[in-house]
Protein backbone atom coordinates (compact mmCIF):
# COMPACT_ATOMS: atom_id res chain seq x y z
CA UNK A 1 0.00 0.00 0.00
CA UNK A 2 1.54 3.30 -1.13
CA UNK A 3 0.72 6.13 1.30
CA UNK A 4 1.50 9.81 0.68
CA UNK A 5 1.04 12.92 2.79
CA UNK A 6 1.26 16.57 1.71
CA UNK A 7 0.53 19.93 3.28
CA UNK A 8 -0.98 21.87 0.36
CA UNK A 9 -0.18 25.30 1.87
CA UNK A 10 -3.69 26.39 0.77
CA UNK A 11 -2.65 25.88 -2.84
CA UNK A 12 0.14 28.47 -2.67
CA UNK A 13 3.52 28.32 -4.31
CA UNK A 14 6.75 28.84 -2.40
CA UNK A 15 7.44 31.68 -2.18
CA UNK A 16 3.80 32.70 -2.37
CA UNK A 17 2.54 34.35 -5.54
CA UNK A 18 -0.78 35.78 -6.66
CA UNK A 19 -2.27 32.52 -7.92
CA UNK A 20 -3.15 29.22 -6.26
CA UNK A 21 -2.70 25.74 -7.69
CA UNK A 22 -4.96 23.50 -5.61
CA UNK A 23 -6.16 21.37 -8.52
CA UNK A 24 -2.65 20.98 -9.93
CA UNK A 25 -1.36 19.89 -6.51
CA UNK A 26 -4.10 17.31 -5.99
CA UNK A 27 -3.62 15.86 -9.46
CA UNK A 28 0.14 15.74 -8.93
CA UNK A 29 0.08 14.01 -5.54
CA UNK A 30 -2.47 11.43 -6.70
CA UNK A 31 -0.61 10.66 -9.93
CA UNK A 32 0.86 7.17 -10.10
CA UNK A 33 -2.12 5.56 -8.33
CA UNK A 34 -1.19 5.82 -4.64
CA UNK A 35 -3.49 3.81 -2.38
CA UNK A 36 -3.96 6.62 0.14
CA UNK A 37 -3.17 10.34 0.28
CA UNK A 38 -3.42 12.54 3.39
CA UNK A 39 -3.75 16.28 2.78
CA UNK A 40 -3.49 19.22 5.17
CA UNK A 41 -4.24 22.95 4.72
CA UNK A 42 -6.92 22.16 2.17
CA UNK A 43 -9.24 25.07 1.26
CA UNK A 44 -12.76 23.91 2.28
CA UNK A 45 -14.23 25.03 -1.06
CA UNK A 46 -12.17 22.29 -2.72
CA UNK A 47 -14.07 19.45 -1.01
CA UNK A 48 -16.58 19.26 -3.84
CA UNK A 49 -13.80 18.84 -6.38
CA UNK A 50 -11.24 16.57 -4.69
CA UNK A 51 -12.96 13.37 -5.78
CA UNK A 52 -13.13 14.50 -9.39
CA UNK A 53 -9.50 15.66 -9.47
CA UNK A 54 -8.16 12.51 -7.83
CA UNK A 55 -10.56 9.76 -8.88
CA UNK A 56 -10.47 8.53 -5.25
CA UNK A 57 -12.87 8.19 -2.33
CA UNK A 58 -12.83 11.24 -0.04
CA UNK A 59 -13.27 12.01 3.63
CA UNK A 60 -12.59 15.57 4.74
CA UNK A 61 -13.32 17.78 7.71
CA UNK A 62 -12.96 21.52 8.33
CA UNK A 63 -10.53 22.11 11.19
CA UNK A 64 -10.22 25.91 11.30
CA UNK A 65 -13.62 27.48 10.79
CA UNK A 66 -13.88 30.31 8.25
CA UNK A 67 -14.06 33.89 9.48
CA UNK A 68 -17.13 34.70 7.39
CA UNK A 69 -19.52 32.20 8.94
CA UNK A 70 -20.76 28.64 8.48
CA UNK A 71 -19.95 26.58 5.43
CA UNK A 72 -20.94 25.88 2.70
CA UNK A 73 -22.63 29.26 2.24
CA UNK A 74 -19.41 31.23 2.67
CA UNK A 75 -17.07 28.82 0.87
CA UNK A 76 -17.02 30.58 -2.50
CA UNK A 77 -17.04 34.06 -0.93
CA UNK A 78 -13.99 33.13 1.14
CA UNK A 79 -12.35 31.67 -1.92
CA UNK A 80 -12.71 34.82 -4.00
CA UNK A 81 -11.52 37.06 -1.17
CA UNK A 82 -8.48 34.85 -0.58
CA UNK A 83 -7.65 34.81 -4.28
CA UNK A 84 -7.11 38.58 -4.14
CA UNK A 85 -3.85 37.87 -2.30
CA UNK A 86 -3.56 34.18 -1.34
CA UNK A 87 -0.10 34.46 0.14
CA UNK A 88 -1.27 37.15 2.55
CA UNK A 89 -4.75 35.92 3.49
CA UNK A 90 -4.14 32.13 3.46
CA UNK A 91 -6.87 30.67 5.72
CA UNK A 92 -8.14 33.96 7.19
CA UNK A 93 -11.40 34.09 5.23
CA UNK A 94 -12.01 30.54 4.07
CA UNK A 95 -10.65 28.43 6.95
CA UNK A 96 -8.72 25.23 6.38
CA UNK A 97 -9.38 21.51 6.33
CA UNK A 98 -7.80 18.08 6.34
CA UNK A 99 -8.69 15.38 3.82
CA UNK A 100 -8.02 11.71 3.19
CA UNK A 101 -8.18 10.23 -0.31
CA UNK A 102 -8.25 6.44 -0.69
CA UNK A 103 -8.88 3.88 -3.42
CA UNK A 104 -10.48 1.27 -1.18
CA UNK A 105 -14.04 1.65 0.04
CA UNK A 106 -14.41 3.58 3.32
CA UNK A 107 -16.40 1.71 5.98
CA UNK A 108 -15.96 4.12 8.91
CA UNK A 109 -15.14 7.79 9.54
CA UNK A 110 -13.83 9.42 12.71
CA UNK A 111 -12.85 12.94 13.86
CA UNK A 112 -10.84 14.04 16.90
CA UNK A 113 -10.26 17.63 18.00
CA UNK A 114 -6.66 17.69 19.16
CA UNK A 115 -6.84 20.79 21.35
CA UNK A 116 -10.26 21.05 23.05
CA UNK A 117 -10.48 23.30 26.09
CA UNK A 118 -10.40 20.51 28.67
CA UNK A 119 -7.26 18.99 27.11
CA UNK A 120 -5.50 22.36 26.89
CA UNK A 121 -6.39 23.13 30.52
CA UNK A 122 -5.24 19.75 31.82
CA UNK A 123 -2.03 19.69 29.77
CA UNK A 124 -1.16 23.30 30.58
CA UNK A 125 -1.32 22.48 34.31
CA UNK A 126 0.87 19.41 33.82
CA UNK A 127 3.45 21.28 31.73
CA UNK A 128 3.18 24.49 33.79
CA UNK A 129 2.62 26.54 30.68
CA UNK A 130 2.52 30.33 30.95
CA UNK A 131 -1.00 31.69 30.50
CA UNK A 132 -0.09 33.45 27.26
CA UNK A 133 0.97 30.16 25.65
CA UNK A 134 -2.06 28.33 26.96
CA UNK A 135 -4.34 30.96 25.42
CA UNK A 136 -2.43 30.99 22.13
CA UNK A 137 -2.83 27.21 21.93
CA UNK A 138 -6.60 27.59 21.62
CA UNK A 139 -6.50 30.23 18.89
CA UNK A 140 -6.92 27.70 16.06
CA UNK A 141 -8.74 24.39 16.28
CA UNK A 142 -6.61 21.43 15.22
CA UNK A 143 -8.00 18.04 14.27
CA UNK A 144 -7.16 14.49 13.35
CA UNK A 145 -9.42 12.53 11.02
CA UNK A 146 -9.45 8.81 10.32
CA UNK A 147 -11.06 6.29 8.00
CA UNK A 148 -11.58 2.57 8.38
CA UNK A 149 -10.92 0.88 5.05
CA UNK A 150 -12.58 -2.18 3.62
CA UNK A 151 -10.45 -5.05 4.87
CA UNK A 152 -9.87 -3.49 8.29
CA UNK A 153 -6.94 -1.06 8.04
CA UNK A 154 -7.23 2.31 9.78
CA UNK A 155 -5.71 5.45 8.23
CA UNK A 156 -5.45 8.66 10.28
CA UNK A 157 -4.39 12.14 9.15
CA UNK A 158 -3.50 15.05 11.41
CA UNK A 159 -2.16 18.57 11.33
CA UNK A 160 -0.72 19.41 14.74
CA UNK A 161 -0.27 22.89 16.22
CA UNK A 162 3.01 24.57 15.31
CA UNK A 163 3.71 25.86 18.82
CA UNK A 164 6.69 27.79 20.16
CA UNK A 165 6.76 25.31 23.04
CA UNK A 166 7.33 21.93 21.39
CA UNK A 167 5.71 20.14 24.33
CA UNK A 168 2.34 21.45 23.13
CA UNK A 169 2.82 19.89 19.71
CA UNK A 170 4.08 16.67 21.26
CA UNK A 171 0.98 16.43 23.44
CA UNK A 172 -1.24 16.62 20.34
CA UNK A 173 0.81 14.03 18.45
CA UNK A 174 0.64 11.60 21.36
CA UNK A 175 -3.10 12.20 21.71
CA UNK A 176 -3.63 11.48 18.00
CA UNK A 177 -1.47 8.33 18.07
CA UNK A 178 -3.26 6.91 21.10
CA UNK A 179 -6.65 7.68 19.54
CA UNK A 180 -5.76 6.09 16.21
CA UNK A 181 -4.28 3.06 17.96
CA UNK A 182 -7.45 2.50 19.95
CA UNK A 183 -9.60 2.80 16.83
CA UNK A 184 -7.41 0.36 14.91
CA UNK A 185 -7.31 -2.26 17.64
CA UNK A 186 -5.33 -5.23 16.30
CA UNK A 187 -5.60 -4.05 12.68
CA UNK A 188 -3.07 -2.13 10.62
CA UNK A 189 -2.80 1.49 11.76
CA UNK A 190 -1.29 4.30 9.67
CA UNK A 191 -0.86 7.76 11.17
CA UNK A 192 0.22 10.40 8.66
CA UNK A 193 0.31 14.15 8.26
CA UNK A 194 2.04 17.38 9.19
CA UNK A 195 3.05 16.63 12.77
CA UNK A 196 5.11 19.84 13.11
CA UNK A 197 7.87 17.97 14.99
CA UNK A 198 11.01 16.34 13.70
CA UNK A 199 13.49 13.90 15.17
CA UNK A 200 16.10 16.63 15.67
CA UNK A 201 13.86 18.64 18.01
CA UNK A 202 11.72 16.02 19.69
CA UNK A 203 11.82 12.61 21.34
CA UNK A 204 8.05 12.12 21.07
CA UNK A 205 8.38 9.40 18.44
CA UNK A 206 10.04 7.12 20.95
CA UNK A 207 6.90 7.35 23.08
CA UNK A 208 4.54 6.19 20.31
CA UNK A 209 4.43 2.51 21.18
CA UNK A 210 4.52 0.14 18.24
CA UNK A 211 4.77 2.75 15.46
CA UNK A 212 7.52 2.81 12.86
CA UNK A 213 10.32 5.37 12.86
CA UNK A 214 9.78 8.98 11.89
CA UNK A 215 11.21 10.42 8.72
CA UNK A 216 13.00 13.68 7.89
CA UNK A 217 11.32 17.03 8.39
CA UNK A 218 7.93 17.50 10.04
CA UNK A 219 5.78 15.43 7.65
CA UNK A 220 5.58 11.77 8.58
CA UNK A 221 3.89 8.45 7.85
CA UNK A 222 3.96 6.26 10.96
CA UNK A 223 2.84 2.64 10.72
CA UNK A 224 1.85 0.06 13.32
CA UNK A 225 1.22 -3.57 12.46
CA UNK A 226 3.14 -3.89 9.16
CA UNK A 227 6.57 -3.49 7.61
CA UNK A 228 7.28 -0.14 6.02
CA UNK A 229 9.75 1.03 3.37
CA UNK A 230 12.27 3.84 3.66
CA UNK A 231 10.87 7.37 3.45
CA UNK A 232 10.73 8.98 0.04
CA UNK A 233 10.67 12.75 0.45
CA UNK A 234 10.02 14.27 -2.96
CA UNK A 235 12.91 16.31 -4.36
CA UNK A 236 12.23 19.92 -5.23
CA UNK A 237 11.97 19.31 -8.96
CA UNK A 238 9.19 16.75 -8.50
CA UNK A 239 6.87 19.43 -7.12
CA UNK A 240 8.04 22.19 -9.50
CA UNK A 241 5.56 22.94 -12.28
CA UNK A 242 6.18 25.64 -14.89
CA UNK A 243 9.10 26.95 -12.86
CA UNK A 244 6.95 27.30 -9.72
CA UNK A 245 7.53 25.34 -6.52
CA UNK A 246 4.21 24.04 -5.22
CA UNK A 247 3.73 24.38 -1.43
CA UNK A 248 6.28 25.07 1.29
CA UNK A 249 6.24 21.35 2.17
CA UNK A 250 7.43 18.40 0.12
CA UNK A 251 5.20 15.34 -0.25
CA UNK A 252 6.38 12.33 1.72
CA UNK A 253 5.55 8.72 0.88
CA UNK A 254 6.18 5.22 2.15
CA UNK A 255 5.14 1.78 1.02
CA UNK A 256 3.37 -0.34 3.64
CA UNK A 257 3.98 -4.05 3.10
Amino acid sequence: MLVRTWNLFHGNTYPSGRKRYVEEMVRLVTDGSPDAVCLQEVPPWAFGRLGEWSGMHLFGEVAARPMLGPLPVTAEIGRHLTDLNPGLFRSAFEGQANAILVRRRITGRHVLTLNPFWFRFKTARRLRLPLVRELAWGKERRQAIAVRLEGGALLANLHATNARDIRITEAEVERAAQWAGRLAGADLCVLAGDLNVDTKRSEVFGRLAGFSSAGPGVDHVLVRGAAVSEYDRWPLERRTVGGLVLSDHAPVEVRVE
